[in-house]
């Protein structure tokens, strides 16, 4: 015994040093390799087993424990017997005997390693593992161990991690199943006794305004007064040891629905008692108590029972989070649904002391988003099902939703907005009228609080003034500009539900709004609300300024209605629509200007945008506000707007020229005065640009040369975007856009050359020479495309390549990524023109991009050249299949007639070495790409790569599955080597997989012949994949297994 103190003394002087600030790192790895050597030795356990029952350092301990938790993760296997059932009988009584004296970490890491035997051992030489578990659970004084002990074998034996093989993995699944009904039923019983026992003795408090719940919807909801009174009952105050019980109990709860299936198992009274414990959530009584009572442990108390409603919640989301709902569960959702409305009652509820706001504010921030995520599953997953239900109040529902959503507290707004109003939309689009009745009133009344602000605007030296300077008033007003903001998004959001089929069911409220949203954004343009002073301005400012932006935001979502009611009334009196559009335009106009903020500049700038594109009146071009726009785009020497607002502005007054005028025939669209305006405007705007043609050539001054990049950045950026937004158009609007263009364009090819060198430059042309062959190719027509072509293949050398991508950094790839981009666009073109340029293209991807980006682990250029490549075959498979009508015919006889055959080794030789980079979307998509040909044009089963590449890629998907690196892919790369295994089924069973199980190192011949055993020779995908997937788990656990054997062992 002696050398045991010994070495625990030592143990601990070592570990104290080693966590000491004044050790160095040399000397800390020195002690980590002693104890690394320690546990190694057989017998170290002995040692780990007196240490733990002997000391009293916490360090020691949890080394004790990882030597532990090392021998039974990883050498298991040749341990002996005599030593296992030693170990299993001693570590469950070091646990009882100190479980209460033990700090937490120790103990959970001690119940850790318990289970870790359990994973090994269960049933059948550790019978008692989990009866044990449960008796732990019954017996008071042991609970929470019990509850601990259950949840990490929940945690370590449902979803084993893969150092056990697929067999032991389904047996102890099987196993866990069996024992689901005791253990619900053990856990029900524990919440409800604590539950009943608390309610007993909880005090009565005193009639109060919030006490008084509206009974009668509740009874007619729950269909029985009892169920009503129940929950109506005060919340239990538990003392701390059965909160503790309480929480471990739903945690175990939480973690057992994310894996068992939904059913008999889940009971209404387990439902019922989680339900009870949500409530601790939304019980602000709770929270005050311990402010009232003022001791930091009363506020602790609060806090703890917060967190059980938490804990309740998150358990009830784990049930709702499942989409698949047997039809027998469909009373349990009713159920779930009818204990909702109740707590979103109690969360909503309003009385004299309580306004919706202030009581969200007093409740638990990580509650909320609970319960927000249990919303938001709620409707958008089990809504349909449960509407339809007589019992269930779908309208007092959504009443008590919208007051939800919109009463929400400030931290992090935004999120909670965007799940909210995803919610709102689900509604909408389930229950149009209900939403829309619920919500209006609401607008309607924060808007008047915004539109009665004028009266406050006073006239003050420096300009206006809004005359709110009371601190409560501002606050106020804060508040209620933030609610118009959400409510003007929420309003936007639901404009989809009143075009199509339904516009003229819904138009009386949909122009209610309309004119709303029209009268709000002119108003806040005319008192410029954007520019005015305040008491608090770095909060009201930032809130008028936002109102101001989402109601164009919101008028700019009822577009699409608008073009419909456009074609409506455009024959008979079309008044009502010309004064919505011009109004709008009024409150546009003053807002396109560089003295405005950039949020509301840009908001104004997409309105105009939308009214240009999406409704097209042919009254625009003549409306004195958008000419006004015009003649300021095309001045000079008025001050440039930012870049962004310059680009959707032009964009916005090309559209007026280019796009077809809807619902009027050809005859009557004024082609030839539109396209004179358009060459007009393109004019104005590339004038300096164009003049750069005649000094292009010349060099130029650093001060010039930027001057020069500005220019070429301005202007190329709205070009780009105005070919862009009419690439999807009709011929005419084409045609009319190359024809303003056709000199900007050779322009840009003649200053090519000069820039090559200045990657900055060469990227934004290539971007717009992109965009060029992408949207105008056809109107370049197909001498001047080649001549592009031409002049690119000529710039890009080897040595300009690899300047671009070695030496460049990130433009100089986004360069060459631009020009593979324009290539993939070419061969990509049907028909014969383009064809000659393919041996160059080939060879230019194969000779002089792949060799420099190969080796190179950055992903940059790969993703882009390989899409040539797949695009180069899958457009042009004729270049290297010639496929005569006399081979398809006798099918089977004659073999496809191969062309270029070397390309097409060296372009599949490329796909394969890339699967063996750890990109794994460079995987992802390469994979696809095959896949792709393979189902397009049958590439597996042509002869070449049939007889010579089919195994070696199965052997690379195979050994890429075994190394885990791209484990996210696992079922693509399953069905690909399928779908490459089934050209040659008897190849891949005779001979692929013996050689491949031979070519396994790390593990035995008998372990070899037990894996190929295993791989039943089925032909089907799903018994294949699950088979492969077996193949890859057993032979890694059996490499675990080998490792973890000591030195010199016998294998049986």
């Amino acid at each position: 015994m002696a050398s045991e103190e010994a070495s625990l003394r030592a143990l601990e002087s070592l570990m104290t040093e080693f966590f000491h600030n004044c050790t160095t790192n040399e000397r800390k790895r020195e002690i980590e390799e002693l104890l690394n050597n320690f546990a190694q030795q057989i017998g170290a356990w002995r040692f780990c087993l007196y240490f733990l029952s002997s000391t009293r350092n916490d360090y020691v301990m949890m080394y004790s424990l990882t030597v532990f938790e090392n021998l039974i993760n990883k050498m298991w296997l040749g341990v002996p017997s005599q030593d296992k059932m030693e170990i299993r009988s001693c570590l469950p009584k070091l646990l009882l005997a100190h479980h209460k004296t033990l700090p937490y970490f120790i103990r959970n890491k001690l119940c850790k390693v318990i289970v870790d035997i359990g994973r090994q051992d269960w049933p059948m030489f550790y019978h008692d593992f989990f009866t044990n578990i449960l008796q732990l659970i019954q017996s008071p004084v042991t609970t929470p161990l019990g509850l601990i002990m259950l949840k990490t074998t929940s945690e370590e034996l449902a979803c084993p991690r893969e150092d056990l093989s697929v067999a032991r993995k389904e047996e102890l699944r099987k196993l866990l199943l069996d024992q689901v009904q005791t253990v619900l039923g053990l856990l029900t019983g524990i919440l409800e006794s604590i539950w009943d026992k608390h309610s007993a003795t909880a005090a009565t408090p005193p009639p109060s305004p919030t006490s008084g719940e509206s009974g009668d919807l509740l009874s007619s909801l729950l269909q029985s007064p009892s169920a009503a009174k129940l929950l109506n009952q005060p919340i239990p105050i538990l003392d701390t040891e059965s909160e503790y019980i309480c929480s471990l109990a739903l945690e175990c709860l939480a973690h057992l629905f994310s894996w068992i299936p939904l059913s008999t198992s889940i009971t209404p009274s387990l439902l019922t008692t989680i339900f009870h414990f949500a409530r601790f959530g939304c019980d602000t009584r709770v929270r005050k108590m311990s402010s009232v009572n003022g001791s930091s442990q009363n506020s602790v108390l609060g806090q703890e029972r917060g967190r059980l409603g938490v804990l309740a919640m998150s358990c009830i989301n784990e049930l709702m989070s499942k989409n698949c709902v047997p039809m027998e569960f469909e009373e349990y959702l009713l159920r779930m649904f009818q204990q909702t409305f109740y707590l979103l009652q109690k969360i909503t509820k309003e009385n004299n002391a309580h306004t919706v706001k202030s009581r969200l504010e007093e409740l638990d921030e990580s509650y909320i988003e609970k319960f927000t995520d249990f919303l938001r599953l709620f409707v958008s997953v089990h809504l349909r099902r449960i509407e339809s239900y007589s019992q269930f109040p779908v309208v007092e529902f959504l009443a008590l939703l919208f007051k939800y959503t919109f009463h929400q507290q400030q931290t992090e707004w935004q999120r909670y907005l965007r799940q909210s109003l995803e919610v709102v939309a689900k509604v909408m689009e389930l229950l149009p009228t209900h939403a829309f009745s619920t919500l209006f009133p609401v607008l309607q009344d924060n808007l008047e609080v915004y539109l009665g602000l004028q009266q406050f605007v006073v006239t003050s030296g420096t300009g206006h003034r809004l005359n709110i300077t009371a601190e409560n008033d501002c606050r106020r007003l804060h508040c209620s500009l933030r609610d118009l903001s959400s409510l003007l998004q929420a309003v936007g959001r639901l404009a989809e539900y009143f075009i199509g089929d339904v516009f003229a069911a819904r138009f009386n409220d949909a122009l209610t709004v309309v004119e709303r949203l029209v009268k709000v954004t002119l108003y806040g343009s005319q008192i410029k609300l954007y520019n005015i002073e305040t008491a608090v301005p770095s909060v009201l400012k930032p809130d008028l300024i936002d109102v101001h932006a989402q109601s164009l935001a919101a008028l700019q979502a009822y577009a699409h209605w608008l073009a419909q009611f456009y074609s409506e009334v455009h024959r008979q009196n079309p008044e009502q629509f010309i004064s919505l559009v011009s109004t709008t335009l009024e409150a546009i106009t003053p807002l396109i200007s560089s003295k405005v903020q950039e949020k509301l500049l840009l908001s104004a700038c997409h309105l105009l945008v939308s009214l240009a594109t999406t409704v097209r009146p042919v009254f625009l071009i003549s409306i004195p506000a958008v000419q006004k726009v015009f003649n300021r785009i095309t001045d000079t020497s008025a001050q440039q707007l930012p870049d962004k607002a310059q680009v959707l502005v032009c964009r916005a007054l090309s559209n007026v020229l280019l796009l077809p005028w809807p619902n009027l025939p050809e005859s009557e669209q004024q082609w030839a005065v539109r396209s004179t305006n358009h060459a007009s405007l393109i004019s104005a705007l590339t004038r300096e640009y164009r003049q750069l043609k005649s000094n292009a050539i010349l060099p130029q001054r650093k001060v010039q040369l930027e001057d020069t990049k500005v220019i070429i950045h301005q202007t190329l950026s709205v070009l780009e975007d105005i070919v862009e937004s009419i690439s999807g158009e009709s011929t005419k609007s084409r045609q009319i856009c190359y024809q303003s263009l056709q000199e900007s364009v050779q322009v840009s090819l003649a200053l090519f050359p000069a820039f090559i060198h200045q990657s900055d430059v060469t990227d934004e042309m290539l971007s717009f020479f992109l965009t060029l062959f992408q949207g105008l190719r056809v109107q370049m027509g197909v001498p001047f495309t080649e001549q592009i072509i031409q002049t690119f293949l000529n710039m890009f050398t080897r040595e300009q390549l690899a300047e671009s991508i070695l030496h460049e950094g990130s433009t100089g790839c986004r360069v060459v990524e631009k020009f593979l981009k324009i290539l993939q666009v070419v061969v990509q073109e049907p028909g014969q023109v383009f064809k000659p340029f393919l041996p160059s293209v080939i060879s230019l991807c194969m000779e002089q991009v792949y060799p420099i980006i190969a080796e190179r682990s950055s992903p940059d250029v790969k993703a882009e050249l390989f899409e040539l490549l797949f695009r180069v075959l899958h457009h042009n498979w004729r270049y290297f299949f010639k496929s005569s009508v006399l081979a398809s015919v006798q099918r089977g006889v004659a073999e496809e007639q191969m062309e270029n055959e070397a390309q097409f080794s060296a372009i599949m030789q490329a796909f394969g070495q890339s699967f063996l980079q750890p990109d794994i979307h460079l995987f992802k998509q390469n994979l696809f790409y095959l896949e792709t040909l393979n189902t397009k044009q049958k590439l597996y089963h042509k002869k070449i790569f049939r007889t010579t590449m089919l195994f070696q890629f199965v052997n690379v998907l195979l050994q890429v599955l075994v190394h885990k690196s791209h484990d996210l892919l696992q079922e693509e790369i399953g069905i690909a080597t399928y779908n490459m295994a089934s050209v040659d089924f008897d190849g891949f069973y005779s001979a692929f997989l013996p050689e491949f199980l031979a070519s396994c190192d790390g593990v035995d011949s008998n372990q070899k012949n037990v894996l190929g055993r295993n791989f039943k020779m089925d032909r089907d995908l799903p018994s294949f994949t699950q088979n492969v997937h077996r193949l890859v788990n057993d032979l890694r656990y059996y490499r675990l297994c080998n490792d973890s054997l000591p030195p010199g062992t016998v294998k049986l």
